[in-house]
């Protein structure tokens, strides 16, 4: 029986897998080409016409995850797919009218990309959440985003180069490619069926959030859950820089001119990800997979901080760093976006959903975000890109080191009195009921 569960259970992994990863990746096509434009001797008020650009679709999308913190963890079941489809289409004809409207005044519409796209990952991993199979269901996923950033700026790069579209079309056509795929896979997301009563007793059911719920939450975990904020925005900020500058990153350390290297190189960090990521699954015990996450967060840590400098020692090659510090980023970014605080919730049963975890941490990544490209801009115009980069990198794996080893010394002594609290209140009840 148990050797014919666990082949019924393979279509299920394949097929959500399928459909997460191919939602999500679609997503990137209307977000992240334009990054792969280098709009080159455009200013806007002594501001580079790129980083206006950057600032602008990142605004949109952190006050996105603002809105999505209460959007995502009241969505309704009922609602995703019509919210899916709708945000992307919008985001889509920002794009439009973003190729139409002159320079400067355009810049208002990639910010405007930006507000519907930054929900979208929260409504496609609510397909996902509380569930045994979450680990491999939100690799698959989270996969999506190393790989996909790669792909589609190498789409984007072949419409410009081999169909002859300027840079202010691109971003649209190459959005326009991938929509009907994004409906093919949003028609396989709805067929994926609901969390089973095993996957609740496995890891607590997921349950929309009030106002109330969201508060409490906080209160009860407000150090680690400020700590992890903390660390999350340094990351995401480090991470949307090398996403966004990866052309002038890659330029720099000797590819100019080579198209490949964005995919081969994110499909590799994908596939290691994927790899050490999967390892979890094989906990079955919410609080063990949760320390195994904060393990992985220092070796992350570690990794980016010693490979850039090998690097910048001159002992290691340019391509294997940037395979090597991207698997530390990563490593440590895809468990905060589903993973991570998914088990956080199981581990300590808590009434509610991941989706107003990720937001919370979103909503100050990408505020991040932009206050590191403003002091680059501002603070740091006369340091180069890959010297900003290394800097960036050295200080992200030093903050990971000290909340890593903070917040898995707070979570020991919280679990214990977790759960010796539940004990208690078994006994009490079960003396009630004699």
């Amino acid at each position: 029986m148990q050797k014919l569960a666990k082949k019924s259970s393979i279509p299920f992994v394949l097929n959500a897998s399928l459909a997460s990863f191919g939602a999500y990746f679609c997503m990137y096509a209307f977000r992240k080409p334009f990054s792969v434009a280098t709009f080159e001797g455009m200013e806007v008020f002594h501001i580079d016409y790129k980083i206006i650009l950057i600032i602008a679709q990142v605004l949109g999308y952190a006050l996105s995850k603002f809105i999505g913190i209460k959007v995502v963890s009241e969505l309704k079941a009922s609602q995703r797919a019509y919210y899916l489809v709708g945000l992307i289409l919008i985001a889509e004809l920002a794009l439009v009218l973003f190729a139409l409207v002159p320079q400067p005044f355009n810049v208002v519409f990639m910010l405007l990309n930006g507000v519907p796209l930054g929900m979208i990952w929260g409504i496609v991993f609510s397909y996902l959440e509380g569930r045994k199979f979450t680990e491999i269901l939100g690799v698959a996923l989270s996969t999506s985003f190393i790989v996909s950033s790669g792909v589609v700026k190498s789409v984007g790069l072949f419409v410009m180069t081999s169909w002859g579209f300027s840079e202010f079309w691109m971003p649209a056509v190459t959005g326009a490619l991938f929509v009907l795929p994004l409906l093919f896979f949003t028609w396989l997301l709805e067929k994926i069926p609901k969390p089973s009563q095993e996957d609740i007793e496995l890891r607590s059911e997921r349950i929309p959030m009030t106002g109330k719920d969201r508060k409490n939450l906080v209160l009860k975990f407000l150090f680690p859950i400020t700590i992890w904020v903390l660390f999350y925005t340094f990351l995401t900020a480090f991470r949307d820089f090398r996403d966004n500058f990866s052309r002038e990153l890659w330029d720099t350390i000797g590819y100019k001119g080579d198209v490949s290297v964005y995919s081969s190189s994110e499909t590799l960090i994908a596939f290691i990800v994927l790899l050490v990521l999967g390892f979890a699954f094989y906990f079955r015990d919410n609080r063990k997979a949760l320390f195994f996450y904060q393990f992985l967060l220092l070796v992350g840590s570690i990794s980016l901080g010693f490979s850039t400098y090998l690097f910048h020692s001159g002992n290691l090659n340019p391509f294997t760093w940037m395979v090597v510090s991207g698997f530390g980023l990563y490593i440590c970014y895809v468990p905060f976006n589903c993973l991570f605080f998914d088990r956080f919730i199981g581990a300590f049963r808590i009434k509610g959903n991941a989706g107003f975890l990720i937001y919370l941490a979103d909503t100050f990544g990408y505020l991040g975000s932009v206050v590191v490209l403003l002091y680059k801009n501002f603070g740091q115009s006369g340091l180069s890109w890959i010297d900003f980069f290394m800097y960036s990198a050295y200080s992200v794996a030093g903050i990971g080191a000290l909340v890593t080893i903070s917040s898995t010394l707070y979570l020991k002594g919280k679990y214990k009195k977790h759960k010796n609290h539940n004990v208690n209140f078994k006994l009490v009840l079960d003396e009630t009921n004699v």
